[in-house]
């Protein structure tokens, strides 16, 4: 009777927080890899991963037993996939599929391109309408901006992206104005890449217009903290957030927690990200005309907690998967239990990447849209509109001489 009761106290605990936790909503958790912080430019890391998983109990308490065993089985303190490498994980990867499938675990990831980041920044200070008077408000605020960043991009080397970004870095204004300014010299060089005229137009009157007013552009950082701002740690945070919120709504359930795995860099970025979600809950946004909407009220109403990955079996679980991700992505080798436990966990997530790309894919469709005319008028208000902003940005570009 007394080891019959031993061992039922011994289940009963983690009976009891499943169900339990199972009521108090969804538990995320959330790793990153490839991370450089703001050097963009490592030829063996060109991609910021952020793998999020997701569960509807802690997986910090229903995920503990599991883990301590696959450790001790190991001879590890801690499950860390870049330590164990592919033959190791794949003598436990069926054991975690198979609690995942009766968890239902869900996996999502997240990448920012580096490179692309440096030149989608670039653009979206230097052809900001509303900070460069030679960029109509159409052609940034509407999706317009999306064809006018292409070409952009395509005025762009390596070392015009790297030159782009050290002075996006650059604190001191006055040296960052004379950095920006030779960025400028190297793309109106590239301008006659661009085949139509009206591009090499636009494109050549907006960077002009920006050499001659630094201060108005405002292309530097003023801090380090300002820095991180901008960091594709941060920009990759947003859809990280984002993504938890929109899973979390769909499934009609509330976010109870967001862990996230402690590095001193960017936590308080990311944090502070969180506060500015948490203070525009219950609005909507939208850049403009024809852009996507967001409704902030589905993002997390918790702030996230930072842990050692040592202390969290919900981020050795995350590891393991992002590891096997971003092999994949990469054409490395992984086994067929791995991919096998990837595929498990992925099929109910979702990706979403910052990069030219993938901008490219999502506003593809705008190329093929049909011109206007007697079958697709546009309202004579309209028309007057754009010709006032027309007018407008014209006479910014003849007031440089």
């Amino acid at each position: 009777m007394g080891l019959a009761a031993g061992r039922l106290n011994a289940r009963l605990p983690n009976s009891y927080e499943l169900v339990r936790l199972s009521r108090a909503g969804m538990y995320y958790f959330v790793d990153e890899s490839g991370n450089t912080g703001l050097h963009l430019f490592d030829p063996d890391q060109p991609l910021l991963y952020y793998g999020v998983l997701g569960a509807r109990a802690n997986l910090d308490v229903i995920a503990e037993p599991l883990l301590r065993a696959l450790r001790r089985e190991l001879g590890v303190n801690r499950i860390h996939s870049n330590e164990l490498g592919v033959a190791k994980l794949t003598t436990i990867a069926g054991r975690i599929e198979q609690f995942s499938k009766k968890n239902d675990l869900r996996f999502s990831v997240f990448t920012v391109n580096k490179k692309d980041h440096a030149i989608i920044s670039y653009f979206d200070q230097v052809f900001a309408a509303g900070l460069n008077d030679a960029v109509a408000w159409n052609h940034y605020w509407t999706p317009l901006r999306y064809p006018l960043l292409f070409k952009v991009a395509h005025l762009f080397d390596d070392d015009i992206a790297k030159a782009a970004w050290k002075a996006r870095l650059e604190k001191n204004p006055a040296r960052c104005a004379t950095m920006l300014q030779n960025v400028h010299r190297q793309l109106l060089a590239n301008i006659n890449r661009l085949p139509d005229a009206r591009s090499r137009e636009i494109i050549d009157g907006a960077i002009r217009w920006a050499d001659a007013h630094p201060d108005a552009i405002s292309y530097g950082v003023g801090n380090y903290d300002t820095s991180l701002q901008i960091s594709p740690n941060l920009v990759g945070f947003q859809p990280v957030l984002q993504g938890i919120g929109r899973e979390a709504t769909a499934m009609g359930q509330k976010v109870h927690r967001v862990t996230v795995d402690r590095q001193t860099e960017f936590n308080k970025a990311q944090a502070e990200l969180a506060d500015i979600y948490q203070k525009l809950r219950g609005h909507k946004s939208s850049l403009g005309p024809g852009m996507p909407e967001f409704n902030y009220s589905m993002l997390p109403e918790i702030p996230p907690e930072y842990k050692p990955g040592d202390e969290s079996a919900g981020l050795e679980l995350v590891d393991v998967t992002l590891w096997t991700a971003k092999r994949m992505r990469e054409g490395k080798p992984v086994s067929s239990e791995l991919e096998s436990l990837f595929r498990r966990q992925a099929r109910r997530g979702h990706t979403d990447e910052v990069s030219l790309a993938g901008l490219d894919e999502r506003w593809r469709h705008l190329a093929y849209l049909p011109p206007s005319g007697p079958n697709n008028p546009v309202s004579p208000e309209i028309q007057a509109a754009i010709a006032e902003m027309e007018r407008k940005r014209r006479a910014a570009v003849a007031s440089l001489g």
